[in-house]
């Protein structure tokens, strides 16, 4: 299994920027498929996932109405579109993934990860 995250930077207040995790070696279209973030000195915490089939999405509360996920089941690429970015929305950005989450933006659902991309918004 291999993702590979893309699409960080760095950006000023208000700005937007749009990850993408291209993900091969498994059943994609069967995955629950979700973002991580991790700033420095914290925990990893999930801000957003996906059911298989779009048919359910969850946001954390910090990123609900800001952040879209979404998915190119051709493609094989999960992607996150981030707006009106804020400074402690700086991290660095993981996507995972797995068979099924029944809690899916609890890291501990998850087992396959990508290596992250470094958002930072000042």
């Amino acid at each position: 299994v291999q993702l590979v995250e893309s699409g960080g930077g760095s950006v000023q207040t208000g700005e937007s920027l749009r990850l993408s995790c291209a993900g091969s070696g498994y059943r994609y279209s069967t995955a629950t498929m979700a973002w991580f973030r991790q700033a420095p000195g914290k925990e990893r915490e999930g801000i957003a996932a996906i059911w298989p089939g779009d048919t359910r999405k969850y946001y954390v509360d910090a990123v609900r109405g800001r952040f879209t996920i979404s998915q190119d089941y051709i493609k094989r690429t999960l992607n996150l579109q981030m707006n009106s970015l804020k400074p402690e929305d700086t991290a660095m950005y993981y996507c995972a993934a797995a068979r099924l989450a029944y809690s899916p933006l609890s890291r501990y659902e998850y087992g396959y990860w990508g290596q992250g991309t470094q958002v930072t918004v000042s």
